[in-house]
């Protein structure tokens, strides 16, 4: 049986918060991160995108254990792209979530830029920092329960949950997104096989997902 080695890291964090960058004016949140909010956390860890790989790929799964409505406060900007004055807001949150994330290159490169850091490691909002854990694990060739695994639009056969627009890159000035499909069943339950390329030792699918580095948006636009 096929096997390969990989980082597993554990991510966990007591109040998370992801507002869906499709809606504007209105604070809407998604179910789990984007792809492009995990990949800048792998770059905080490196010090910066210049110092990764073009290439990084890595699959995760993510679950939350409760969910919430509080207030923030809200800085909107007027006709002229000036600051209001702040507004309070409700604003979604996913209490007590772990992000498992799975990086099959330069395994001891990653664990030790995740084990010393260059910048503090966030989810989503800059104030929500997380705590982190991480080991190396090896992988199954072929396929694994849906769970909560967030997967790629497409992949077979059609896995439980939501169908989620979500940003896979976003440029370095933030003025250009790449948008992919990806299923996620926010209950964790799911028992679809699916066919992945690994599975983890409990038998979860492990499907790596497009790159993310923001040089896949070279030319975009152009």
């Amino acid at each position: 049986m096929t096997t390969v080695e990989a980082l597993e890291v554990a991510v966990t964090a007591p109040i998370v918060s992801f507002r869906n960058p499709l809606y504007a004016g209105v604070q809407v949140a998604l179910p789990c991160p984007p792809p492009a909010t995990v990949g800048g956390m792998l770059a905080a860890a490196a010090g910066g995108w210049d110092a990764v790989d073009p290439g990084l790929r890595f699959a995760m799964t993510f679950h939350a254990r409760g969910k919430g409505v509080d207030l923030e406060t809200y800085h909107p900007l007027d006709a002229t792209g000036r600051k209001a004055d702040p507004t309070p807001r409700e604003r979604e949150f996913l209490a007590d979530v772990t992000l498992t994330v799975w990086l099959a290159d330069d395994v001891v490169l990653w664990e030790r830029r995740l084990h010393r850091p260059v910048w503090p490691l966030r989810l989503g909002r800059s104030q929500d920092l997380v705590g982190l854990r991480t080991r190396r694990v090896s992988l199954r060739a072929g396929p694994g329960r849906q769970a909560d695994a967030v997967l790629p639009e497409g992949i077979t056969p059609l896995p439980a949950g939501t169908i989620l627009r979500l940003p896979t890159a976003v440029s370095t000035r933030r003025d250009r997104t790449r948008w992919d499909g990806y299923h996620f069943d926010a209950s964790g339950r799911s028992d679809v096989v699916i066919a992945s390329g690994f599975a983890d030792a409990d038998g979860r699918a492990v499907e790596f997902l497009p790159p993310v580095h923001p040089v896949q948006l070279a030319g975009v636009g152009a």
